[in-house]
């Protein structure tokens, strides 16, 4: 009689074994392609913020939105002055990489990478999102403190524009970093006395975040380069925390260290 052909259990541990080996090399593989997957669709809505800016500065004499005021206790959002160029899709103001949104969190932002408010207590009811504005850009009518005011670029119609943030993955709507801001204490901190840099200090891109710039071109933006950018129109490039300035690579949080340092 015929015997009946079959596998081997050694036939069969060899095919598992080959199996386990593919795998083990192509996980981190289809880890990478899954990571720049999401820094892509990143950048694409960086570049439809890009466009969405541009046509609203071009309707408005280059100028940017006032964004809030504080003596009036009103003004208009960038969520708001945009809303009629961007349909009011809220995923276009979501990097695929931000925490996933709590929405038994009426007021959300704490540590969470999305900003949002479910209740409409501080700005429109049910916005979220994950990106933030150079509040620097904005066209303020009254400022708080009058030395603001001289350095606000207010219109995207600037020389240097390629060094100038305007809108990039942050943890909150907006801030006003300054050369002498300090990094944050630890990696997710939003809020931290005296540094509005703290913001945008995120690592949300592997040691850097993505950003949209006055010339409206999209770019990665290592955290320590932050420091680096012209965020207003006094803003020294040689501060404290740039070589030039005399940081040392152990000045940086402990959590900075391992990124890039810029020359």
């Amino acid at each position: 009689m015929r015997g009946t052909k079959a596998f081997t259990l050694v036939e069969l541990l060899v095919v598992i074994a080959i199996i386990a080996l593919l795998m083990s090399i192509l996980m981190p593989a289809l880890a990478r392609v899954r990571i720049q997957a999401k820094v892509v669709i990143c950048h694409s809505n960086l570049r439809q913020w890009g466009s969405i800016f541009s046509m609203y500065t071009a309707d408005y004499d280059g100028s940017f939105q006032q964004g809030w005021d504080n003596a009036a206790g009103t003004g208009n959002w960038w969520m708001d002055s945009t809303r009629p160029y961007y349909a009011n899709h809220g995923d276009i103001r979501c990097c695929p990489n931000a925490s996933n949104l709590d929405k038994e969190v009426a007021f959300g932002f704490e540590n969470t990478g999305v900003w949002a408010d479910w209740n409409g207590s501080f700005f429109t009811k049910g916005e979220y999102g994950s990106y933030g504005i150079n509040g620097w850009v904005e066209n303020k009518l009254v400022d708080p403190i009058i030395s603001m005011a001289p350095k606000r670029w207010r219109t995207d119609r600037v020389s240097g524009a390629a060094q100038v943030p305007v809108f990039m993955d942050a943890p909150w709507i907006d801030t006003w970093p300054e050369p002498y801001d300090q990094p944050p204490a630890i990696d997710n901190m939003n809020w931290q006395s005296g540094s509005m840099m703290g913001r945008f200090c995120k690592n949300r891109h592997e040691g850097s975040i993505n950003g949209l710039f006055l010339d409206y071109s999209v770019t990665k933006i290592g955290l320590k380069e932050m420091w680096r950018l012209k965020w207003h129109r006094t803003f020294i490039l040689d501060g404290p925390w740039t070589k030039e300035g005399g940081v040392d690579p152990s000045d940086w949080p402990e959590w900075m260290q391992e990124f890039k340092d810029y020359p």
